[in-house]
């Protein structure tokens, strides 16, 4: 459990105003200091047990990882894996998306991951969608010049929503399929355990890589 500890940069505290605490307090990451380098910095928001970011942080040694899950008990599950699997280019926040500006410094990340956010549907859910406008602004000021958001999702209204907010939102396609295991895009992906379980239904995978403008 020591060496999960030293994986956990931030725990966010209860709230009952999130955009209030967002707007005061800061405790920003120096990731310099955080990873011992000054690689690039890559985000995933909702990392679920960690099977992605594993995967991910094995591929690209000099590259650092931030890893967002809200939930303790599953982020506790993605810490002991990358701690059992001796990955040193991976740290954890154990936050809401909503307070990420406390923690991560304007400019810092140039790439986020969203993999299979919940859908949320119903348009009383829009704004709680992870791609709604709401976040992308969030996510905007926490990217780099011509960072990128990767997005797969298996909700088709999820994923037509989630193109139209990226237009809205001032960042443009740059790379789209509605099938992605049979397209292209197939080779190099990694493939999520949820994504798993929808290639056994037979259902299709929606990807899309939004780059801000």
């Amino acid at each position: 459990m020591e060496d999960c500890a030293a994986l956990l940069v931030a725990r966010g505290r209860p709230c009952l105003n999130l955009k209030e605490a967002a707007e005061t307090f800061r405790d920003l990451i120096d990731s310099s200091a955080l990873f011992g380098n000054e690689n690039a910095v890559e985000l995933e928001v909702g990392c679920g047990n960690g099977g992605f970011i594993a995967e991910l942080a094995r591929r690209n040694p000099n590259v650092n990882y931030l890893a967002v899950e809200v939930c303790t008990n599953v982020v506790l599950t993605a810490m002991e894996r990358i701690a059992r699997e001796g990955i040193e280019n991976v740290r954890f926040l154990n936050v809401p998306a909503e307070i990420l500006p406390c923690y991560v410094p304007k400019g810092s990340v140039r790439k986020i991951y969203l993999n299979f956010s919940t859908p949320l549907p119903g348009s009383t859910h829009a704004r709680q969608r992870l791609t709604s406008s709401r976040f992308l602004n969030i996510y905007r000021d926490l990217l780099t010049e011509g960072g990128e958001i990767a997005q797969k999702t298996d909700s088709e209204p999820f994923f037509d929503f989630s193109l139209e907010q990226y237009a809205l939102s001032g960042y443009h396609v740059r790379e789209m399929t509605r099938d992605l295991h049979n397209s292209a895009y197939a080779e190099g992906n990694i493939i999520t355990e949820y994504e798993a379980n929808f290639l056994k239904q037979g259902k299709p995978i929606f990807m899309a890589v939004a780059v801000k403008d």
